[in-house]
């Protein structure tokens, strides 16, 4: 048997889960697409032959056009762009042109000159009546209010209402079918009707083509002839206003005596500009006679000594001829006075000459100082003047200005009332005096021709589409199958999700009895199924060669995976080599019994464990083994199946049989597989195939791994072989060839 520590690890990994199922395994999605092929190609068949038959009963459409040559013209008469805001040059131009080739006035056009109203593809009586009526349906939906159709302006007095509703959906139809495409970058214009009358098609594009011309001319006539109305009207209100704003200029010129307001304004102008200009040389004196003046000012208290060291009174001659005398007769008194005394008479002469040009200095002195005073007083007063005289220009010159401004109000009020109406006057003359109104700004390049060839449908294009779509469809529908089909399909699976070996696996059996597969083996009543359950006893017994598995308990996840099935055929085929005794363990739901035709009451485990029955009443001989069935059904199988009278009865049940398979409830149902894995030698987990959820039997597995149940291996029970061939699923190889081929050759 394997160690505690080998089950724990082989736990862990039967519990963890993939580690690369964020990855796409592209090989896996080509083989799942694969094993579906011909599902896929049938899908695929048939879809396209529906789409054959559906594009064959397919009304073909032709398409005819004309092409048209859109100019950008500059308007000759009268400007028509500039009255309506329209400019005939530039891509916003063209856009309008090409919706005026979609409107519904030309479409309405078209339909009178064509008489589409009668034209079976149109008139709505004579189109067959359909299998549901949805506008009825509708209208009975909105409580029977009926809406009013929009008529056209032409169509709406005097006129059948349903006429008018037959115009009005005839019209709509018709704009459907119109197409307008400009031709590159040129002016050219593709202008295309599709139909399923070809020669209406082409009439209809011709029609659209030259209906557009028409309108265009009879636009442009109206359009001139309202300008020249308009005009008219508007060059009387000119004309008035204009003499309205000459009546008032010369009225202003009489009121204010002007007669040359130009020459009047320059002569002021120059007077300003010498006034001012003499203006600047006052104040310049100004400044520098004040400069000097508040010298003396400031002077004053320091006597005339003082006064003659201002910069103004030193730097006159006079007063530097007068310092130079006062100087030589103080330089005579101080040589004379080294020699005589103070009353020698040469003293006195020279200190009266001393005190002569002392005072000539004084007297010379006080007059410059006056006369700066007189000279600041000039100066203020002519600054002053000079001011007067400037400002009295100044009022006279802005007076006149705003005259002149007044004026030449008037005046360019008239200039522009006169210039406006020139340009009326002229206008008016040439729309009256040109013909080339009627040109228009469009011309027919290409006629449209009778279409011989259908634009649609496009049979080829539709079905390779349907095609495929249909081969995503299945394809999609293909990988979304099989990811919400999340049960066993294959060993390789199980072997991968469980990290168990998978002992064998048993094909499904078809129009048979449960009974009747309990005894499946026994019969040979299938030899598939035989030698698929002699492959599981082979791997049953190799697996036990150094210590033999004497107790063998066979559960599965859920009910209805066939385990006592697996259970009762796997003891028939082992009793063909050894002593078997297969037990009932499933007292809940217990099959033994029934499959095998035991009588009523027949005594089995429950007994035996409660000590109601003796061994030998309760083990019965059939078809080479032993059974022991599980009896009356008790209210506490669990506790019977935990006593320890269970396990004795196990182990002398041990010492007397070479193999005892235990056919064990499911393990999600019920814990008895958890406390019958605890005597068991090995435990086979049968797993039913397309039906059994994995996460279900991961979880199942791992319980009996974490309570060491010695999980020896797995049987993949009811594997429909046809159905896993044709997708692609294999079995090992052997399986195949000697069981399930040799049962089709001999069918």
């Amino acid at each position: 048997m394997e160690s505690n520590a080998q089950i724990n690890e082989r736990s862990l990994i039967a519990q963890r889960p993939d580690e690369d199922d964020d990855e796409i395994d592209l090989l896996q999605l080509w083989q799942t697409l694969w094993r579906r092929k011909w599902s896929i190609l049938s899908l695929f068949v048939v879809v396209v032959l529906v789409a054959i038959l559906a594009v064959l009963s397919l009304t073909p459409i032709y398409r005819a056009g004309a092409t048209l040559l859109i100019e950008q013209k500059a308007a000759k008469v009268v400007s028509i762009e500039q009255v309506y805001g329209l400019d005939g040059t530039g891509n916003e131009y063209l856009q309008t042109q090409f919706e005026l080739l979609k409107s519904r006035a030309l479409a309405e056009r078209v339909v009178k000159q064509l008489n589409l109203t009668t034209h079976p593809e149109f008139d709505p009586r004579q189109q067959p009546e359909p299998l549901i009526d949805i506008k009825g349906l509708l209208a009975n939906f909105k409580f029977n209010q009926v809406v009013p159709a929009t008529l056209p302006e032409d169509l709406e007095e005097g006129v059948d209402p349903v006429e008018a509703e037959i115009f009005d959906e005839v019209t709509k139809a018709f704009m459907e079918r119109i197409s307008v495409a400009p031709q590159g970058k040129s002016q050219l214009v593709r202008v295309e009707v599709e139909m399923a009358d070809a020669r209406m098609a082409a009439k209809a594009a011709n029609a659209l083509a030259n209906g557009f011309i028409e309108s265009q001319m009879e636009a442009t006539m109206e359009m001139s002839l309202t300008a020249t109305n308009w005009m008219n009207s508007r060059l009387g209100e000119l004309r008035n206003t204009l003499k309205t704003a000459e009546d008032r200029l010369q009225a202003f010129r009489e009121k204010e005596n002007l007669v040359d307001v130009d020459g009047v304004s320059t002569i002021s102008a120059a007077e300003l500009s010498l006034t001012g200009d003499r203006m600047i040389d006052a104040r310049r004196q100004r400044a520098e006679a004040q400069s000097q003046y508040q010298q003396v000012q400031s002077m004053r208290g320091g006597g005339w000594e003082k006064l003659a060291t201002i910069p103004a009174v030193l730097g006159h001659p006079l007063i530097q001829q007068f310092k130079a005398d006062e100087a030589k007769a103080r330089a005579k008194v101080d040589e004379l006075s080294k020699r005589y005394g103070a009353r020698h008479p040469a003293m006195e002469a020279a200190r009266s000459d001393l005190s002569a040009a002392s005072g000539s200095l004084r007297g010379q002195v006080e007059q410059i100082v006056a006369g700066i005073e007189r000279n600041y007083q000039l100066a203020v007063a002519n600054e002053s003047s000079l001011q007067a005289s400037f400002n009295a220009n100044k009022s006279q010159i802005q007076d006149i200005s705003r005259k002149e401004f007044k004026l030449r109000e008037l005046q360019r009020e008239v200039d522009a009332n006169r210039a406006l109406y020139d340009t009326f006057m002229t206008r008016l003359k040439e729309t009256a005096a040109t013909s080339d109104l009627e040109s228009a700004n469009a011309r027919v390049v290409d006629q449209a021709t009778v279409p011989s060839e259908p634009v649609k449908p496009k049979k080829s294009l539709i079905v390779a589409i349907a095609g495929l779509l249909a081969l995503f469809v299945g394809a999609g529908l293909t990988l979304l199958i099989e990811a919400l089909n999340n049960t066993f399909k294959s060993t390789e699976q199980i072997e991968s999700k469980l990290n168990l070996p998978v002992l064998g696996i048993l094909p499904l059996i078809k129009n048979k009895q449960r009974g009747e597969v309990a005894h499946l083996f026994s019969n040979n009543g299938d030899r598939s199924f035989s030698e698929s359950i002699r492959t599981i006893r082979t791997g049953v017994v190799l697996s036990g060669m150094d210590d033999p598995h004497k107790i063998l308990v066979i559960t599965s996840s859920i009910p209805g995976e066939g385990k006592s099935t697996v259970a009762a055929n796997l003891a028939m085929a082992l009793g063909q080599m050894e002593k078997v005794l297969l037990i009932d363990a499933d007292m809940r739901r217990p099959t033994l019994a029934k499959n095998f035709d035991f009588a009523v009451g027949t005594p089995g485990l429950a007994n035996l464990i409660a000590g109601t029955a003796k061994l030998e009443e309760c083990i019965k001989h059939v078809e080479g083994i032993d059974m022991l069935s599980a009896g009356a059904v008790p209210p506490n199988p669990l506790e019977l199946l935990s006593s320890a009278r269970f396990e004795k009865v196990l182990e002398f049940l041990r010492s007397k049989y070479d193999r005892v398979v235990i056919d064990s409830p499911p393990t999600q149902a019920v814990s008895d597989a958890t406390v019958l894995a605890t005597h068991a030698n090995a435990l086979l987990y049968v797993i039913k195939s397309e039906a059994t959820p994995i996460p279900l039997a991961q979880k199942g597995v791992g319980q009996l791994l974490q309570n060491n149940a010695p999980v020896t291996g797995v049987i993949l029970n009811q594997v429909d072989i046809k159905k896993a061939q044709k997708q692609g699923y294999s079995y090992g190889g052997y399986y195949d060839y000697y069981g399930y081929s040799n049962d089709a050759q001999k069918a």
